[in-house]
């Protein structure tokens, strides 16, 4: 027995033979089954603007992924400062520099950050706010802990080389009389 043999024919369309011409025209041939050209024609009308405006929605997709990007950096980066503890050496150091100079280079190359995804249609003004809030709060993750740290002149006593010495307010001079 053959699978399949009366599916083939059921589903054929036969087109009907215009009368043997050998010239086709687009308006001899029929309509396939299921074929409206009313549709294909409102939808070749709409076709470059919803292109237009699927490539703006995409745009705009894109920037606030890339606005939100710092965010992943910024729980990787207070990860790794705790890893590093909270003593001065060489390790904890470095991911402290590193903290802070991630955002700060993030910072300095925001327009060309967002560059790619400039379009009349897209607004890249809070993507571009949240970008610089997120690098910010990574800024002041770093001075955190540097303040932690101890490497942060927040004491009275880390400016002492700088402070005038202070006034004489008594005179010892030891056995001699003053007359």
């Amino acid at each position: 027995m053959d699978k399949g043999k009366g599916l083939a024919r059921r589903w054929a369309v036969e087109l009907a033979d215009n009368g043997g011409s050998s010239s086709s025209s687009s308006s001899a041939v029929t309509d396939p089954l299921g074929f409206s050209r009313s549709v294909n024609d409102l939808d070749d009308a709409n076709g470059p603007r919803q292109k237009k405006d699927a490539e703006a929605l995409w745009k705009s997709q894109k920037a606030w992924e890339v606005a939100q990007a710092p965010f992943k950096n910024l729980l990787m980066m207070a990860f790794m400062m705790w890893m590093a503890g909270s003593t001065v050496h060489l390790f904890s150091i470095g991911i402290t520099f590193s903290a802070l100079w991630q955002p700060i280079s993030a910072l300095q190359s925001v327009g060309k950050v967002f560059e790619p995804y400039k379009d009349s249609k897209v607004d890249t003004l809070a993507p571009k706010l949240l970008f610089i809030a997120l690098n910010l709060a990574g800024l002041g993750l770093g001075f955190y802990k540097l303040n932690t740290l101890g490497l942060l002149p927040t004491h009275v006593s880390d400016w002492v080389s700088s402070l005038p010495p202070a006034p004489e307010v008594e005179f010892s001079g030891g056995n001699l009389p003053f007359h």
